[in-house]
């Protein structure tokens, strides 16, 4: 049986970006004064474009050809530029999104370098899907009442600077 070798040169790279996603994930990358990789270009594009929170596997499932220590280090940049965030679910699986989810869309402020995710989820306990739900929804007067109430919970000296709320039942798909 003959071998055939191939070179470096001639091997497509492992983490090339797809055709088309150089566009938003890149202006988005740059605004944010991270620099452009092909695993990030293409991680923050898959994230974009799923309408849910998607697992390390689901997104490994989406980019066979990133190895898994690659897609690890792209997701903590991407979640320590803000860029996405990480969910951490009761069935100990983080799943990351970037708020672009298909119930609806928001920003994540920053606070003294620290992603804020001030907002909350909504987990099918059928088939384990996250949403992001959006907090634009509510009224201002609501969010001010609630971290006024979430403040005077904590008491004097303690400062909030992650919220995390779980809503739990079946999705627009597992009711029907």
């Amino acid at each position: 049986m003959k071998t055939v070798r191939i070179s470096p040169a001639s091997r497509p790279p492992a983490t090339a970006p797809a055709p088309g996603r150089e566009g938003n994930a890149g202006n988005l990358l740059r605004q944010a004064g991270v620099r452009v990789t092909d695993a990030r270009l293409n991680v923050l594009s898959e994230l974009l474009l799923s309408q849910r929170a998607l697992s390390h596997l689901e997104i490994q499932d989406a980019m066979p050809a990133m190895d898994r220590v690659t897609l690890y280090r792209a997701l903590d940049c991407l979640t320590d530029a803000g860029l996405a965030h990480k969910i951490s679910g009761d069935d100990r699986v983080f799943r990351y999104s970037t708020g672009n989810d298909g119930v609806h869309g928001h920003d994540h402020g920053k606070h003294e370098g620290h992603v804020q995710h001030q907002h909350g989820h909504f987990k099918c306990t059928r088939c384990a899907r996250v949403f992001c739900l959006d907090e634009a929804q509510a009224p201002a007067s609501l969010r001010t009442q609630l971290q006024a109430t979430l403040q005077s919970t904590l008491g004097p000296g303690f400062q909030s600077h992650d919220v995390e709320l779980t809503i739990k039942g079946w999705c627009a798909d597992c009711a029907r």
